[in-house]
């Protein structure tokens, strides 16, 4: 018998009007070019241009003035080397070449899917049973890059969404990098992303112990400038600086709301897109309250998993997941310790469930095999919707199946709360499947969580339609759980 699931009417649809400004420089001779014809202009004519700029764009984004000076200082070296004294341009002048280095970029135009729900850390002045959340989403738009991006809102009494206004600006972080590396925990990672070895040693070997950031990419960049390198050797030396660039921190402005501020890929391990964040309410065994999400960084041939955490939504820590464990997709956090052990659901073939334990949050070996494909609407393969929920009667895993047709569908199974490598119950059946208005979208016939929560003795679970739109459903938590007691 199939668990029922009440469907709700909330859905989240893509906003084109949704954008951020990227830098945009059209090469090198071009950008010549441009810079050229802007020195013709007399002081009058630049601040008129400028000015005819900034009303059109102003009022859709914050400080956009301080972006078109960054993205003038991103050319300085081209500027300069066409014999021009860039400390003797003016303001305006800066500007207004930085405006043509900018481009605006809509997040979400494309598809606006996988969400993940948190509670909040905010609870304050709120009715009895209601409960504020925030949810994550994968915004997507032109080139298939996708971001993270938020919504918040209110789940009352009787598990009705109520989600918050949308603020008018997007809000880009403030980006701080890693400076100081650890070198044998670094040539470990290149290891794992199966980094030619023979292409490591002419640049690891000139490196202290402990070295920085700047050193590294001045060794790779050397290197990159020989006019016989092989393609081959190329791509190992681009790697080791992606695997250097995805450490980072990020800080967003505290007079931005929550949902005005994206985590838009910053690294090159992710120039691709951020994508599938699954985000978990984590407590710590002194009780101390976080937020970690795994996500996949992709840079359109490498795939590298990444961690997230942050205390407070403005403030996120990046780092890269290290280990044999941490490979492929599908990387889920429990959401506290078991027996002084953080713990991680994972993928790591690509169709199976596995399971792991770890003294460290960002090392991650020894996977062990969880759930194989059971059913006939799982048999491409099993994975996680989100990282595992807590209940008095086991931790509760969603996952998502892959069938007939490519065909997603999602499931739930429990296991034991001591030993969750040990199953208590599997639903034979899904307990979401495409209904006939699911079907269409950016990938048909799916439906697919990062992940859930548990509000009012009921499993609040948000999914993504066919990659392309989201929507959410209630499910019964005792009807849920005594399916799965029973389905063994």
């Amino acid at each position: 018998m199939q668990v029922p699931i009440i469907r709700k009417n909330v859905v989240f649809t893509p906003d084109s009007k949704r954008v951020v400004t990227r830098y945009f420089m059209n090469g090198k001779q071009r950008t010549q070019k441009m810079v050229s014809h802007i020195m013709t202009l007399d002081e009058k004519k630049v601040k008129s241009t400028l000015e005819q700029t900034l009303r059109e764009f102003a009022r859709r984004h914050r400080n956009i003035t301080k972006v078109f000076y960054k993205h003038c200082e991103k050319i300085r070296g081209i500027i300069e080397d066409m014999q021009i004294d860039y400390a003797n341009l003016s303001d305006e002048r800066k500007m207004l070449i930085g405006s043509y280095c900018t481009m605006e970029y809509s997040i979400e135009s494309a598809a606006f899917f996988n969400p993940s729900i948190v509670e909040d850390f905010d609870q304050s002045d709120l009715e009895a049973g209601e409960k504020r959340v925030i949810i994550s989403f994968r915004a997507t738009g032109e080139g298939h890059i996708s971001s993270i991006v938020f919504r918040r809102g209110i789940l009352d009494k009787n598990n009705d969404l109520r989600v918050m206004k949308i603020g008018k600006n997007i809000d880009k972080a403030e980006v701080g990098h890693k400076t100081f590396y650890n070198k044998q925990r670094f040539i470990k990672k290149l290891e794992e992303m199966h980094t030619a070895d023979k292409y490591l040693s002419c640049i690891m070997q000139e490196l202290p112990e402990e070295f920085e950031f700047l050193v590294l990419k001045d060794l790779v960049n050397k290197a990159l400038a020989s006019t016989t390198i092989r393609q081959e050797k190329r791509t190992a030396l681009e790697e080791i600086i992606w695997l250097a660039d995805s450490f980072y921190d990020l800080q967003f402005k505290h007079d931005s709301d929550i949902t005005e501020r994206v985590i838009f890929p910053i690294s090159e391990s992710e120039s691709r897109g951020i994508e599938d964040a699954r985000f978990v309410r984590f407590v710590d065994d002194d009780g101390f309250n976080s937020v970690f999400a795994t996500y996949t960084a992709y840079n359109g041939h490498t795939i590298l998993p990444k961690l997230i955490s942050t205390e407070d939504f403005y403030t996120f820590r990046v780092m890269p997941l290290h280990g044999a464990g941490a490979q492929n997709k599908n990387l889920a956090v429990f959401p506290r310790k078991i027996k002084g052990k953080y713990a991680m659901l994972s993928r790591i073939d690509g169709v199976n469930n596995y399971i792991m334990f770890s003294e460290k949050l960002t090392q991650w070996n020894n996977p062990i095999l969880l759930q194989e494909p059971r059913y006939t609407w799982e048999f491409t393969q099993i994975g996680n919707c989100g990282s595992p929920l807590w209940t008095s009667e086991g931790w509760l895993v969603i996952t998502h199946g892959v069938g007939a047709m490519r065909r997603y569908c999602i499931g739930a199974s429990l296991f034991d709360l001591e030993d969750p490598s040990k199953e208590i119950g599997r639903l034979k059946e899904p307990l979401l499947s495409p209904l006939e208005d699911e079907r269409e979208g950016y990938v048909p016939n799916v439906v697919y969580s990062c992940g859930s929560l548990i509000h009012n003795n009921s499993l609040i679970l948000p999914y993504a339609v066919s990659d392309y739109s989201s929507t959410y459903g209630v499910v019964d938590l005792i009807d849920l759980l005594n399916a799965l007691k029973k389905s063994n």
